[in-house]
């Protein structure tokens, strides 16, 4: 059984970083030249480090399944970016930001690691200024900031509504750079199918060529997981539909322990769902909350008018209107954090003030905004008595310089004019907190196997804060693992080139070319996404926003019966040595299809409520999250007991040996948290 150690450094927590990196074992140029390093994934975490680590000087062979880095999932990011610069000058601070983060995670995550993220914050934004990053800049050509939620301070940098598209535009130029020169060997359309272990230490993987079908080992001397999160466990999430925990959840189960995974986050400001037929969900921009106002109506007349089409929203009077989260938390209104703001829209919507259709919409408003913005501009331009016209029309001018392209979005979407009737929105699956267990190098149970940005679990506690994840995944990959790594490579400076006719490739191979065999061999009668859409059901009815005790045992034995009818009768038709959507499909589910099981099994142990994770049994008597600090502060890590070379699944994940980490609070005092 392996030790849980998470390496966090001795000292002042001010302090740990930086005597921490004046001691680790270094690598010299010269030998950075004879050492590899694989990078799984190329979005924001896993682009800045196969950069980074090129810059080094180290041999990096890069891997994505897109036809290219620019198309990552880190692309979808909108609102904007974190980073304890304190230009408003409003009070903001390195301590403030991992203040609010500890709290915003609802008290589960480890404070060194989360210090330190946000130490390095103002770093990124300065890397990314001179990448030519188009920040947007005020009127004085100052780098700009606004507000997100479960802040008090404006500290988010952003381009527009696409500041990810920029940041990884910013990454991929970096990444470019060291392609031309020789350093990143960039696999395009590639998916990591298997970590090769060799004498103990993470040595290269399996990796399939998406276009012609062809299996391929690659060696190294190290291992760095970059592939984001396992939201689409939930089939309907905002992320892309190719998004997949199969990178993490095969590192899982060859040895690398999976932290929190019930730890989820439904972002608040999402379009509806609107049918059975969709595929996915849109994301509307946190951002929007700066200036959006939530309501539903008060009155349920109000409500049933609505639906059936005999009023507008427009039509509700100002005072038959109900603010929800202004009225539940005023001293952070709209801008609550996402997980308060989720579980607010569903308490209304399920007491029966839901505005759509389907009953899953709230309101989001903007008409607030601009009378107030055209007001403002009417004045700065010396119009004396403007006209309602003249007011809404400038309004609307600078709300569409703000929120321009997610305004269209929305409209190209919905087929409504967001400008003139309020968003609808509801929340969906947006972000994993939960991933694979690293200590403080980053590094996971496995020696030389690393996880960055949303794969592994390390910054964001129970819920992560809008505007976080770029600056965990940049951090990650720009500011930490290019030091870390070097500690653990300085051993490996005489070992030479990793042999790829060693046996330990030569099984994995073979396991993977066997299972995916037996899914082109199997003569099912449904579809990879028939399971897909079965599984996803089972997690947002049971595992979803709120939880319980039954709901989880049956969502185990759910989820149980359907992979066992997966691995029966899933058909996938097409060969294995071409292009094959459905095969690369049925692998992701079959992983999700585990990855689910052990997901509901941890928010079955977990007899708490904290940030994403609410637990029905567990709450205040006004609705809130009841946190259980003497039994649950800490890290849930699950170990793998399975075959992981079986072809087909036969071992129930909800089985695996948990682990604890214990969370010390040191430089934090533990409390409720209260945003009201």
């Amino acid at each position: 059984m392996k030790k849980i150690d998470s390496k966090i450094p001795e000292g002042p927590i001010a302090d740990k970083w930086t005597k921490y990196k004046d001691k680790i074992n270094l690598v010299n140029p010269a030998n950075k030249r004879n050492i590899d390093i694989i990078v799984v994934g190329t979005g924001l975490a896993g682009g800045s480090a196969a950069a980074t680590l090129a810059e080094l000087g180290y041999n990096v062979k890069a891997f994505a399944y897109q036809d290219s880095p620019r198309r990552a999932h880190s692309i979808a990011a909108q609102g904007g970016i974190n980073a304890a610069k304190n230009y408003q000058g409003d009070g903001d601070s390195s301590y403030r930001l991992f203040y609010d983060t500890i709290k915003g995670g609802d008290f589960r995550a480890r404070e060194a690691n989360v210090y330190r993220l946000a130490e390095v914050s103002g770093n990124i934004i300065d890397q990314c200024v001179a990448q030519g990053v188009p920040l947007a800049r005020d009127y004085g050509g100052l780098l700009d900031n606004r507000s997100f939620g479960g802040t008090q301070v404006s500290r988010t940098f952003y381009a527009k509504g696409q500041t990810g598209q920029q940041l990884l535009l910013g990454a991929y130029s970096a990444m470019n750079r060291q392609i031309a020169r020789g350093k990143i060997d960039m696999f395009n359309r590639h998916e990591m199918l298997d970590v090769v272990i060799v004498g103990g230490k993470a040595r290269g993987i399996i990796a399939r060529d998406l276009i012609t079908g062809q299996i391929e080992r690659h060696s190294a001397h190290a291992v760095v997981i970059a592939t984001g999160g396992y939201g689409n466990v939930y089939f309907l999430s905002t992320n892309a539909m190719g998004c997949n925990g199969t990178a993490a959840w095969k590192t899982h189960k060859r040895g690398a322990f999976f932290a929190n995974p019930c730890f989820t986050q439904i972002h608040p400001t999402c379009i509806p769902r609107s049918g059975d037929y969709q595929s996915k969900l849109t994301l509307m921009s946190e951002s929007l909350r700066n200036d959006g106002r939530i309501w539903v109506p008060k009155k349920m007349d109000d409500v049933y008018a609505i639906r059936e089409g005999r009023k507008k929203p427009t039509e509700i009077a100002e005072e038959d209107r109900d603010y929800y989260l202004e009225r539940r938390y005023p001293a952070y209104g709209n801008l609550a954090p996402r997980d308060i703001a989720s579980r607010a829209a569903k308490e209304r919507c399920d007491a029966g003030f839901g505005v759509n259709a389907t009953g899953e919409a709230v309101y989001l408003d903007f008409s607030s905004a601009i009378e107030r913005y055209g007001k403002e501009q009417c004045k700065i331009h010396g119009i004396e008595n403007p006209s309602k016209e003249e007011i809404i029309k400038r309004g609307e001018k600078i709300v569409e310089a703000k929120y321009g392209n997610l305004f269209q979005m929305y409209e190209k979407i919905v087929d409504e004019n967001p400008y003139k009737t309020p968003m609808m929105i509801y929340p969906a699956t947006h972000y994993t907190m939960g991933g694979v267990w690293v200590d403080y190098n980053l590094m996971t149970t496995i020696p030389g196997c690393y996880c960055i940005g949303e794969a592994n679990f390390s910054d964001h506690g129970a819920n992560r804060l809008g505007a976080s994840a770029l600056m965990q995944g940049l951090a990650d990959g720009y500011f930490v693992l290019p030091y870390t790594i070097g500690d653990y490579l300085a051993a490996d400076i005489r070992t030479g080139k990793i042999s790829t006719d060693l046996p330990e490739f030569e099984e994995a191979e073979r396991v993977v070319k066997e299972r995916l065999e037996f899914f082109i061999n199997n003569k099912g009668t449904h579809s990879v996404d028939y399971y897909h859409r079965k599984l996803g059901k089972v997690m947002w009815d049971k595992v979803g926003m709120a939880r319980n005790a039954q709901g989880l045992k049956e969502a185990i034995e759910e989820i149980r019966e359907i992979r066992e009818d997966f691995w029966k009768n899933v058909k996938v038709p097409g060969g294995m040595y071409e292009m094959n959507n459905e095969l690369e499909k049925a692998g992701r589910v079959a992983d999700f299809l585990e990855l689910g099981e052990l997901f509901a099994k941890d928010a079955l142990e977990r007899n708490e409520s904290c940030g994403g994770h609410f637990r029905e049994e567990y709450q205040t008597p006004d609705g809130e999250a009841l946190r259980d600090d003497e039994n649950y502060a800490h890290v849930s890590i699950w170990e793998y007991t399975g075959n992981p070379n079986e072809i087909k699944c036969t071992y129930n994940p909800s089985e695996e040996i948990m682990h604890k980490e214990q969370l010390e609070f040191k430089d934090i005092k533990l409390a409720q948290r209260s945003y009201k």
